[in-house]
Order: C-alpha cells, then structure tokens, then sequence
C-alpha cells in the first residue's frame, strides 16, 4: 500500500473532500504508476482520480464503528514519534 494514503475513518472532524480526493489521487498514482500522466492519458487518469474519489467518500461515509473518534494532533504525535524513533536507529 501507498505509505502516502493515510486512514480517512473514524475521525473527529470528519475526512474533509480534500482529504478525500488527495487519498484518491495517490491511488491512481501508485496504480498507475505515473505520478504525473502524459497528455495522452490525462483525462483517463482524471476520470479516474473522480471514480475513486467517489467511492472512497461512500465507503468513509457509510462505516460504522463503536471506537471513540480518533484526534487528529495525537495521532499526527503518535506517528512523528514513531518516525523519530525509526529514523534515529538508521
């Protein structure tokens, strides 16, 4: 899995569309394996970008979970110390 796609779920606030469609982006990008397309396929690759925007935002909206919402700055805490932590070692 991309390691730029990050878990939309179970947030407070919510996903917001940017967050929604940046996912998506990288999805196509990792499957297409293009991170920018040609001119060529730039519209295949936008139609893309919107189905699977589309779909993400469905599935997000529609989960269900008895978890506490996560927060947004303890999670972002939690992995920089995890990366602080990988990195030192290297």
């Amino acid at each position: 899995m991309c390691r730029n796609i990050r878990p939309l779920n179970n947030f407070q606030p919510p996903a917001t569309d940017d967050e929604v469609r940046a996912a998506a982006v990288q999805y196509v990008r990792k499957v297409s394996g293009a991170t920018k397309p040609s001119a060529a396929n730039q519209e295949a690759f936008d139609a893309a970008v919107e189905a699977v925007t589309a779909a993400t935002r469905t599935l997000v909206d529609a989960l269900v979970t008895t978890a506490p919402p996560k927060d947004r700055e303890v999670e972002a805490a939690k992995a920089r110390a995890r990366a602080q932590q990988r990195y030192a070692s290297a």
